[in-house]
């Protein structure tokens, strides 16, 4: 029998005809529009893969799947179907690997994105104090970039963010909770032709190559405002890299411009590897802070987390969602330690 919504049982219809396998293979097929290659990540043949995706349609009596000759492209309905499938697969390998580390005798997991003009300071010293308060927790850490770390939020691959929006779209799928500001800084190699220089402006650096993060990132989108501030385009000799430890090797190796946050640059800077332009940026990032998925509670561990992230970086904000004790992620508290940074 299909789907219905009108149906009360039609939930407990549904789960009875569709397998895990199912699931799997829908979840495959967002990252994977050609049936072949989304069966063979899920270890079926390509003819079962067929009838399965026939079995999942008709279950749900309604197409979600175009056929075209590069693969298929997910229907509006089909898209949602697919969201569905990838948020539990992604929520189901979490409590899979949280189970695992307790039946190892660990004490469960914290998986958390984190763009890296967070992470040197807030992230790491939270990470510091749940580990001393819980030393069996693992703590995994994802993301460099807000579009990455959005990403991955929209996905189920991590329980919640320290970043901002990326795009206006996100606005209506998290909650975000501002935590501080971030200092933009022009740097180049510390014997680079214009770290001498004192009469420097951004227009003046555009003839030299440089290292921008993505189109997609927020602090990409702040230098192409300021490039049309300063009646420039963006410079044609031009490395776009989304990693921060690549970009910090980029610029030590080579003439290239660069515009990170201080707190990225700040021990290069401190070790004599890079030298700070004074160049200013009219205007820093917008703050980054926490992000959640709206309407979905947090584990224990996470909203313990957020607390520590929220002191130090000295901002009492609005109480975030409640959290569940039942979360796979979640783990037993062990006394918290006297020391304190």
């Amino acid at each position: 029998m299909e789907y219905r919504l009108d149906d009360p049982h039609a939930a407990s219809r549904l789960m009875n005809r569709l397998r895990l396998k199912h699931w799997a293979l829908l979840a495959a097929l967002s990252d994977m529009p050609v049936l072949a290659q989304a069966a063979s990540a899920v270890s079926v043949t390509q003819p079962s893969a067929t009838k399965m995706l026939a079995d999942i349609e008709l279950a749900f009596n309604f197409q979600l799947f175009e056929r075209h000759s590069r693969g298929l492209r997910p229907t509006p309905l089909g898209e949602e179907v697919v969201a569905f499938a990838r948020q539990s697969q992604a929520g189901l390998a979490r409590f899979l690997e949280g189970l695992e580390i307790k039946r190892r005798g660990g004490h469960g997991q914290l998986v958390i994105g984190a763009i890296m003009g967070a992470a040197p300071d807030l992230v790491a010293r939270a990470v510091a104090e749940i580990k001393r308060e819980r030393p069996l927790l693992n703590v995994r850490i994802l993301g460099e970039t807000s579009d990455q770390v959005g990403t991955l939020l929209e996905r189920h691959a991590i329980e919640f963010a320290v970043g901002r929006f990326s795009s206006l779209m996100q606005h209506n799928m998290f909650a975000f909770a501002p935590l501080a500001n971030e200092t933009m800084q022009v740097v180049v190699r510390r014997a680079h032709p214009c770290a001498r220089q004192r009469a420097l402006t951004l227009a003046g650096l555009t003839v030299w190559p440089w290292i921008l993060q993505p189109l997609t990132s927020p602090a990409r989108q702040l230098m192409e405002e300021e490039f049309t501030a300063v009646g420039q385009s963006t410079p044609a000799n031009l490395v776009e890299c989304a990693s921060i430890f690549a970009t910090l090797q980029l610029l030590q190796a080579s003439d290239a411009v660069g515009v990170l946050p201080e707190s990225v640059v700040r021990d290069h800077v401190r070790a004599k590897l890079l030298r700070v332009l004074p160049v200013a940026i009219g205007k820093d990032l917008k703050g980054f802070g926490v992000l959640t998925r709206i309407g979905e509670p947090l584990s224990e561990t996470a909203a313990t987390f957020i607390a520590h992230l929220r002191r130090y970086a000295g901002v009492t904000l609005p109480p975030l969602p409640e959290p569940n004790p039942g979360r796979a992620s979640s783990a037993s508290k062990l006394p918290p330690s006297s020391s304190r940074p």
